[in-house]
C-alpha cells in the first residue's frame, strides 16, 4: 500500500509538471521568425557569423552586441539583424549594407527587459539567411525598457541630435583599404513605456528610427533602429575606403527630427 505522504508528494509533482511555464526566449522565437522573416529557413551561421555579447552584462540599458561576417563562393551581404527574442520590440536593428562585402565587423547597443536569447541574422545577395545565438542573463534592476533615461531632462535635450564620429584604429591612406569608425548620437530614443514621476503620464514614444551613413556619395550602410536601441544610439562598423574624403551621417527619428553632418576620414586619395 502506498503510503499517504507519497501519494500526496506524488501529486505535488504532477500539478508542477501540469503548470504552464513560463514564456521563453524559445517560445516567442518563432512568433519572431515568422513576422520579421517570413517563415523563410535559416540556416546555422557557425564559420559565417560570429556574435559577441556579455554572457552577464554590466548595465542592462546598454548591453554590446557585435557581429563579425565572412562569407564565401563569391556572395555578399545584404543585410545584418539584430534580434532580442524577450524584449517587447524584439527586433533591436536592421542594418542594410550599401557595398557588396563578403566580410563585415558591425556593432551597436541594445536595451535587455529579462534574461534572452539574442541573434543576429545574417542575410546574403542571394536571399540565404544565416544565424548566431547566444543567451544573455539579466543582472537585476527595471526592466530596461520601461527604465528612464539616464541624466538630467533639460541636459538630454539640450544635446538631442549631438553627434560623435572617430576612427578604430588606424585610419587608412587611400582606397580599397578596410578602415573601422564608430559613430554616436544623443538621443534619449523614448521607448513610450517611462512613466513620468511628476505627470504621472507616460512619456510619448521619440525613437531613433533611421541612421544612413554614406562614403562621399557611395552607402555604407542604413539602418532601421526601434526602441530595443540603447539610449544614444551607437554603432560600429568597418567600410572598405573609396578615395572619399568625407562620411556623411544622416540620424532621423520618429517626430521627423533629422540630423546630418560630415566628418572627414582622410585624404582623397
Amino acid at each position: 500500500m502506498v503510503r499517504r505522504p507519497v501519494l500526496l508528494a506524488l501529486a505535488g509533482v504532477l500539478l508542477v509538471a501540469a503548470a504552464p511555464l513560463p514564456a521563453s526566449a524559445s517560445d516567442t522565437w518563432p512568433g519572431i521568425h515568422a513576422e520579421a522573416f517570413g517563415g523563410r529557413a535559416i540556416a546555422d551561421g557557425r564559420g559565417i557569423v560570429k556574435l559577441t555579447a556579455p554572457y552577464r552584462p554590466d548595465d542592462v540599458r546598454s548591453v554590446p552586441m557585435e557581429a563579425d561576417i565572412t562569407l564565401g563562393n563569391g556572395r555578399t551581404i545584404r543585410s545584418v539583424s539584430f534580434v532580442v527574442d524577450m524584449n517587447p520590440s524584439p527586433v533591436a536593428a536592421v542594418f542594410r549594407m550599401g557595398e557588396r562585402r563578403a566580410k563585415a565587423h558591425i556593432a551597436t547597443r541594445i536595451r535587455l527587459d529579462q534574461q534572452s536569447d539574442v541573434r543576429v541574422i545574417v542575410e546574403t545577395d542571394d536571399g540565404a539567411l544565416y544565424m548566431a545565438e547566444q543567451l544573455v542573463k539579466f543582472a537585476g534592476g527595471q526592466a530596461s525598457c520601461s527604465a528612464p533615461p539616464v541624466g538630467d531632462p533639460a541636459e538630454i535635450a539640450a544635446s538631442m541630435g549631438k553627434m560623435d564620429f572617430a576612427a578604430v584604429g588606424e585610419t587608412p591612406n587611400g582606397s580599397h583599404q578596410v578602415a573601422r569608425a564608430r559613430y554616436g548620437l544623443s538621443h534619449p530614443n523614448h521607448t513610450g513605456m517611462v512613466l513620468d514621476p511628476i505627470s504621472l503620464l507616460y512619456i510619448p514614444l521619440l525613437m531613433v528610427d533611421k541612421i544612413e551613413a554614406r562614403q562621399g556619395e557611395a552607402l555604407v550602410f542604413e539602418m532601421t533602429g526601434s526602441i530595443t536601441l540603447a539610449q544614444n544610439p551607437a554603432v560600429e562598423f568597418d567600410y572598405v575606403t573609396n578615395g572619399a574624403a568625407e562620411m556623411s551621417i544622416t540620424a532621423r527619428d520618429t517626430s521627423g527630427a533629422a540630423w546630418t553632418r560630415r566628418f572627414p576620414i582622410g585624404p582623397a586619395g
